[in-house]
């Protein structure tokens, strides 16, 4: 074969394969031969042909006129494909086309349900991080009622793991190692809009500086201590 010749074949074009397709088929309960079946269609429509006859798809491939009619069946029961009626407003007339927007719903379907699945997953492994961590810096088992805190910081309060993870370590710091102090702590980041560690601890140095501008004088002279620790309870 010629360098022309090839260069031409080239040139004739080339279908776009979604990705997600490739990725997705078998999530939403195709086989190969469904997935190429509807990539052969896609490039009929794509080739601006949205309503092939069987007889036009088996010219394309190696199925018969009647496998084709069965398979365009079967993937319509299989809540993938369908067809649209399409209004000619100047000729008065209608006009049928396949439709692939069944297939990406059920594919966007699938890529939520993996990243729910995935983010669950994340979550039942921060909460179990979080109860070691805790039980860590305790030195103890938690009571059932920490437990039950815990949960309904990270649960029902919607709560970070790192901001959980961060109001611990300020309560470490500050010598208060306590839940009702954790969760002033967490309060307080919440109504204040914190939502990232940084945030955090720029909230907490801008009021450790403020705290040491006030009795910095007196406390360095009885302690040392040359920035105090916030108290988050006693503002």
């Amino acid at each position: 074969m010629k360098k022309e010749q090839m260069m031409q074949f080239l040139n004739e074009g080339h279908v776009s394969v979604p990705r997600l397709l490739l990725n997705y088929y078998a999530s939403v309960g195709l086989q190969e031969e469904d997935t190429f079946f509807l990539i052969r269609l896609h490039s009929f429509i794509d080739q601006g042909n949205s309503f092939p006859t069987p007889e036009e798809l088996a010219s394309a491939m190696t199925y018969s006129p009647q496998v084709c009619l069965d398979k365009i069946q079967q993937l319509m029961q299989k809540g993938v494909l369908t067809i649209e009626e399409h209004r000619n407003e100047a000729k008065s007339y209608y006009s049928e086309a396949y439709s692939l927007l069944p297939l990406w719903e059920r594919i966007f379907k699938a890529i939520e349900q993996e990243a729910a699945e995935k983010s669950a997953a994340k979550n039942v492994e921060n909460e179990e991080s979080l109860y070691t961590l805790f039980e860590r810096e305790f030195s103890r088992p938690l009571s059932p009622i920490e437990c039950e805190t815990l949960a309904m910081w990270i649960d029902g309060d919607n709560h970070d793991a790192e901001l959980i993870k961060a109001s611990l370590k300020e309560a470490v710091l500050a010598g208060k190692l306590n839940f009702r102090y954790i969760d002033r702590i967490l309060f307080e980041w919440k109504r204040n809009g914190i939502k990232t560690v940084d945030q955090a601890r720029a909230y907490g140095e801008k009021f450790r500086k403020h705290q040491y501008d006030k009795k910095a004088p007196v406390e360095k002279q009885e302690t040392g201590q040359s920035a105090p620790i916030y108290n988050w309870l006693g503002r």
